[in-house]
């Protein structure tokens, strides 16, 4: 076999490998990953038609776990909370919770459309896009079922790790 085929075949290899491996994320993504972020349903409050501004903590709070990062490695562990709704969705006293009891509190943070925020479970300095929960030890592990509390207690989503 010649260098010109040899290359040829490596280019087609690598353009069929990658649009496997494209498609089969695609796929994952769209099937598997999105039943897996809950977002509890509650029946909406006042006129639909009116822009929001302020979000009413008795409707549905466009919010969820979009990701959890790094399981079980201390270093990389990173939780992405989005918020997907209109207006702005204050996080203070928002917490987070996985099944064996860890908690993390939020600060005061406001997400704005579209916005999401980053909590690294390891030692950090706060910004307005990544929170650190400053604890030593990895806090998630796959299987894990991350959930997001509301300020008032009421559950708002749920991710299970992969």
């Amino acid at each position: 076999m010649d260098r010109r085929k040899l290359f040829n075949y490596l280019l087609l290899n690598i353009f069929v490998s990658a649009a496997v491996a494209g498609g089969m994320l695609f796929w994952y993504d769209r099937n598997y990953r999105a039943s897996l972020s809950i977002v509890p349903q509650s029946a909406p409050v006042g006129n639909e038609a009116e822009p929001v501004s302020t979000l009413n903590p008795q409707t549905d709070i466009p919010v969820k776990i979009s990701s959890v990062v790094g399981a079980g490695t201390l270093g990389s562990e990173i939780v992405v909370v989005k918020f997907e709704g209109e207006g702005e969705l204050n996080l203070a006293s928002w917490q987070l919770k996985d099944e064996d009891g860890s908690i993390f509190k939020f600060p005061k943070i406001t997400l704005y459309p579209n916005g999401a925020v980053q909590v690294h479970t390891t030692i950090g300095t706060d910004t307005v896009i990544d929170l650190y929960w400053g604890i030593g030890e990895a806090v998630w592990s796959s299987g894990e079922t991350a959930r997001l509390f509301d300020a008032q207690g009421s559950l708002r989503a749920v991710y299970r790790v992969p």
